[in-house]
């Protein structure tokens, strides 16, 4: 007589391994994850870090813009950014740092741009994954300032009561009066800043 197979016994080790091979999978979208969430993390940073550098700037811009209000002649600079302003990269650094990344760099390859590049303070974490408990998502990102109003530049030598006035987007127009500070317009008024190109992510 036959002895009978006991097929449940050798299909045991198969199913040992099935479940292994699953949870291994598991394991590795799981690091994929927290990998996608560790990169968002760091885009975040850096689109903030960018907006930051770029609204320090058109404040200063504005400021710049007050003080030469009544000498029109100077105004073009001011608008095409062709005056100097402080450096905004550490405000661009408290934002990331808001963000939890460190700045690795900021700069203005021309001007009304500003480029950042961070670094999440956090690792991706340890997982099935070699390495990815030292690996730290890095992105960039670049903000740009634009002007919003436009005016007929003045005739050399007007200054005082003969001032432009401004046509900004959306149809509006101001007609700036050094007597009424009150009514001239704000940074966002004059300047929109906004993100552009993005150059890198890892």
């Amino acid at each position: 007589m036959i002895p009978p197979r006991h097929d449940s016994g050798q299909a045991f080790p198969i199913y040992l391994t099935v479940v292994a091979g699953l949870l291994f999978l598991a394991l590795a979208y799981l690091a994929v994850g927290q990998g996608a969430v560790n990169r968002s993390g760091a885009q975040t940073a850096a689109d903030a870090a960018a907006l930051a550098a770029a609204q320090d700037a058109r404040a200063q811009l504005t400021a710049d813009w007050l003080r030469v209000l009544t000498d029109p002649t100077k105004w073009q600079d001011v608008f095409e950014g062709r005056v100097p302003v402080d450096d905004p990269c550490p405000r661009a650094g408290q934002l990331a740092a808001q963000n939890d990344a460190l700045l690795r760099a900021c700069g203005s390859p021309e001007a009304l741009t500003y480029e950042v590049d961070v670094e999440t303070n956090k690792s991706v974490g340890r997982s099935v994954v070699p390495g990815t408990e030292n690996f730290r998502s890095r992105a960039s990102a670049t903000a740009v300032v634009d002007r919003l109003c436009s005016f007929d530049p003045p005739h050399e030598g007007v200054k005082g009561d003969a001032l432009p006035r401004l046509s900004c987007d959306g149809g509006t127009v101001w007609e700036p009066d050094p007597d009424d500070p009150s009514d001239l317009p704000k940074p966002e008024d004059l300047f929109d800043v906004h993100l552009g190109r993005l150059t890198s992510e890892r």
